[in-house]
């Protein structure tokens, strides 16, 4: 007898949705289609040398080590440096801070796992990270929206939303994904005082801080909450959960990202991490770690930022020339992506497969939007087509809906 596989799914299985971006890739992958729906680095950009370089070092130096089991934490080394090289960004952490995980998807996972049972309610921006959704609706998480303009979530809309009594706030503050604009000090201030005031954590998703091409830094809500906070020392105990990743800086396949937060959410975390995978990879870690130490990642970030920085400035320019009238789109100073705003009786999703007709490709928003809403929006990301590409995509793009707005 067949089993009734779906019937012996637990509740939290049931609720689990696949990713509408992996979807996608799987129907623009092919080498005809120009897409811009990843959210991909450019793999030009992958530091190979120094990878392969490194690789032979950590299996001639440390041997069977790098192939054992470790620590729960993460390779001592590698936090240490991850210490280090945030306190270039105001950032005060001890080791007992530092978490390391299997990428950023995972630290999501595991803080569904810590902080949400069915029915609680995440402040999240409208729109916000699919991946973030993904993870938490099969918790059984519910949301409470705050809108977003050119300067980020709108913290004048956020205090109504705190005395409904969330589990945390959740916010991309620095070119946000999918959105790409960013949430100036003031705005970074005001929500750290909010969430103190109604004793609401919040979740600092940053996976694209360090890719600014213009403008000045802003620092980490984390900093903001330091300075709010007045604390001295290198211990962190404050009320921000702040997530980074080397995916962007090194390369996304080595699945390697870390969470700062006070010491009672860390330790936690390591017990979710034991019941899930032990412990990230002690090779991945220890490779990472001698790639990019010595202030490598530092150089190396400047040649990710020249290039990112050239593809945005080339995309800006065709959609100026080819998009027409009615549509509207964000200019970010960094990460990877820019939002783009259809005239509303256009929906995106209906769209997708006539541009993947015409071999390009693209992400609806209306999976960024927990409320059902954002039909006739679409995230392109500027990173990973070459600039001939990405002027060949736009004009594709531009041509579609001059049709369809016709």
């Amino acid at each position: 007898m067949q089993i009734p596989w779906e019937q012996r799914f637990s509740n939290q299985a049931r609720r689990m949705k696949s990713s509408v971006i992996r979807e996608i890739l799987k129907h623009s992958s092919a080498p005809n289609v120009i897409s811009f729906a990843g959210g991909l680095p450019a793999p030009e950009v992958f530091p190979l040398e120094a990878f392969k370089a490194a690789s032979e070092l950590v299996l001639e130096e440390a041997g069977a080590a790098s192939l054992q089991y470790s620590t729960t934490e993460g390779f001592v080394p590698l936090r240490e440096m991850i210490a280090e090289y945030s306190s270039q960004f105001g950032i005060r952490a001890d080791l007992c801070n530092i978490q390391i995980t299997s990428g950023s998807q995972q630290a999501l996972d595991f803080l569904g796992r810590l902080f949400i049972s069915p029915g609680d309610k995440i402040v999240v921006e409208l729109p916000t990270y699919l991946g973030a959704l993904q993870a938490w609706d099969a918790y059984g998480a519910e949301y409470i929206t705050i809108p977003m303009d050119q300067h980020g979530m709108r913290t004048d809309l956020l205090e109504d939303a705190l005395k409904q009594g969330p589990k945390f706030i959740y916010a991309l503050p620095s070119f946000q994904n999918p959105s790409g604009v960013t949430m100036p000090l003031e705005r970074r201030q005001q929500l750290v005082e909010l969430a103190d005031r109604y004793s609401v954590p919040i979740v600092e998703d940053d996976p694209y801080g360090k890719l600014r091409y213009t403008g000045e830094n802003i620092p980490p809500i984390l900093v903001v909450d330091q300075q709010y906070r007045q604390m001295s020392g290198d211990e962190y105990n404050g009320n921000v959960i702040y997530l980074s990743t080397f995916s962007k800086l090194l390369a996304p396949g080595i699945r390697l990202a870390w969470v700062i937060a006070d010491k009672v959410v860390i330790a936690k975390m390591v017990q979710a991490k034991q019941g899930a995978d032990l412990h990230t990879s002690t090779f991945n870690q220890m490779v990472a770690y001698e790639v990019a130490r010595d202030g490598f990642i530092d150089e190396h970030n400047k040649v990710i930022r020249k290039t990112y920085g050239e593809r945005l400035e080339v995309m800006l320019a065709a959609l100026e020339e080819h998009f027409p009238p009615g549509v509207s789109w964000t200019r970010p100073e960094g990460g990877m992506f820019l939002w783009v705003i259809l005239p509303e009786r256009l929906d995106a999703t209906e769209l997708l497969p006539k541009a993947v007709a015409i071999h390009v490709a693209f992400v609806p928003g209306g999976p960024f939007h927990s409320d059902g809403t954002g039909a006739n929006t679409m995230r392109l990301n500027f990173s990973n087509a070459s600039p001939e590409n990405i002027r060949i995509g736009i004009a594709r793009l531009g041509k579609l809906l001059k049709a369809e707005l016709s």
